[in-house]
């Protein structure tokens, strides 16, 4: 997958950070597919960056994991879980890596400016807030545009995760009984087109081989295949938009 992202985002002129889990420890079922653990996925991951050249991103859930984890990535990522988590924060800040913090579920975009503190007052200035969806009741998630302006007054760089942000969180049961995640992957480049229309300064995206059969997030992967199209179309709109610049709005009496 880092081989053919690469190539792709390499001939579209892109930045591209390689993202992937060690451990997917917030799975919706104890029988789900987790990784290979934070040892052998440090291994795996060491290789791809070293092979392919490529800055790495992964997440941390436990504080003593980030010393270990920051001997590897650029950037430590906060799961959206875990957004408020002071200890963990604190943690991953002391590594001196960029942090990207994911905002709750459950979150107001206010939140967020209090956990990029926690980062800067930890002796770290380096940190990132991501948009990853809202709850909309119980199995469901909306993207508010409007969090994408809000989420600026944390200071710091906004990514929007297009593709987590279209999960349906224990929405799809399964044969025999349990709960899975499922999603909306038909409506990952509108929630794609948004984000960069309104200014984001990065994407995150689950891109895969083989979708229907991808052992975490099937139903939000974006399918390999359809990766440079979408990306040819996204470059386009953040050539033309001035989503990152406030509008000024002049409210005195308009006059012939």
């Amino acid at each position: 997958m880092a081989k053919h992202i690469k190539g792709i985002t390499t001939k579209l002129g892109i930045p591209l950070v390689f993202k992937s889990s060690f451990d997917k420890a917030n799975r919706t079922s104890s029988k789900s597919f987790r990784g290979p653990g934070l040892e052998e996925g440090l291994k795996i991951l060491e290789k791809v960056k070293a092979t392919y050249d490529l800055p790495i991103v992964t997440d941390v859930h436990e504080s003593h994991q980030c010393e270990a984890v920051g001997r590897v990535a650029d950037i430590i990522q906060i799961p959206a879980f875990l957004c408020r988590q002071t200890d963990l924060l604190v943690a991953a800040a002391k590594t001196g890596k960029i942090i990207n913090i994911k905002k709750g579920q459950f979150c107001a975009p206010s939140v967020m400016v209090n956990s990029a503190e926690k980062i800067r007052l930890a002796g770290n200035p380096n940190v990132m807030v991501c948009e990853r969806g809202t709850m909309f009741g119980y199995n469901d998630l909306i993207v508010d545009p409007r969090n994408f302006e809000w989420l600026r007054e944390s200071n710091c760089p906004v990514v929007a995760d297009i593709t987590h942000a279209l999960q349906q969180p224990a929405g799809r049961k399964l044969d025999g009984g349990g709960v899975a995640s499922g999603g909306f992957r038909e409506l990952i480049p509108c929630i794609a087109r948004t984000s960069v229309a309104v200014g984001v300064d990065g994407i995150f995206m689950e891109v895969h081989d083989d979708p229907l059969n991808a052992p975490c997030d099937g139903p939000t992967q974006w399918p390999l295949r359809n990766l440079e199209e979408l990306l040819e179309e996204l470059l386009a709109i953040a050539r033309v938009t001035k989503g990152k610049k406030p509008f000024k709005i002049d409210l005195t009496p308009f006059q012939e």
